[in-house]
């Protein structure tokens, strides 16, 4: 009795398994899961570095050559603001400018943590900022960047993501190892490495904790160490 049922089941288990649609589904899903391809596979994973002083200054060089006022005004500005794209796309003109004229700090409200950050705005960026203004006729209440694509009023994160990527390609840097984050990361990497002030970065970088801080700039045991070598007690 027990041998019969045995042999019942295993040959309705054949009946199941051997059933055409069952197979196609099957052979269709081993498939697709042998010629998935990795999501970083060709990518550059990780945190995105900074710009050097001199990659700075080569990519003003070429938007000063190639009279990209636009370029050179956002270029400059995230560079001194230290914003998420996020937020450099959204800035409006009355929020560099004190009538006029652009002026020489502004604070800002983030999108994602919902505080107040303040920033600087150094004088060859309210230069740059006060031509762009003049040249496409901006008034206090526009986008300080507007698309030129009807459907949005201002840039979007992804075009300028494209800029980040034109800039730096065009010194010969390798685009898919930076991003919008290395513009943002730059002038604070090197704010650190000057005054090893961690407290002054989390400020002008807008976090809410030193850890984050710590994580974003990369500090490593190596730089703790440093700093710690030359500090006598």
């Amino acid at each position: 009795m027990g041998l019969a049922s045995s042999a019942r089941g295993s040959r309705n288990r054949r009946k199941i398994v051997s059933h055409p649609l069952l197979e196609l589904v099957m052979t269709t899903s081993q498939s697709i899961g042998s010629h998935r391809a990795p999501w970083n596979k060709g990518r550059l994973t990780g945190q995105k570095p900074p710009l050097k002083l001199s990659e700075i200054w080569a990519i003003r060089t070429r938007l000063q050559l190639g009279a990209n006022t636009r370029d050179l005004a956002m270029f400059n500005l995230a560079i001194d603001s230290k914003l998420r794209a996020c937020d450099l796309i959204r800035l409006r003109v009355q929020d560099v400018s004190v009538g006029s004229q652009v002026g020489m700090r502004a604070t800002v409200m983030q999108q994602k943590t919902h505080r107040p950050v303040q920033f600087e705005i150094t004088g060859q960026t309210r230069e740059c900022l006060q031509a762009w203004i003049r040249a496409r006729g901006l008034s206090c209440g526009d986008f300080l960047f507007p698309s030129r694509l009807r459907s949005s009023p201002h840039l979007s994160t992804r075009q300028y993501a494209r800029l980040v990527h034109r800039w730096v390609a065009s010194i010969g840097l390798d685009t898919s190892a930076y991003g919008t984050h290395s513009i943002r990361r730059t002038k604070v990497s090197l704010i650190y490495r000057r005054t090893r002030n961690l407290r002054a970065v989390q400020l002008l970088l807008g976090h809410t904790k030193l850890e984050s801080t710590v994580r974003y700039l990369g500090i490593e045991v190596d730089d703790a160490l440093e700093i710690a070598e030359q500090t006598e007690v």
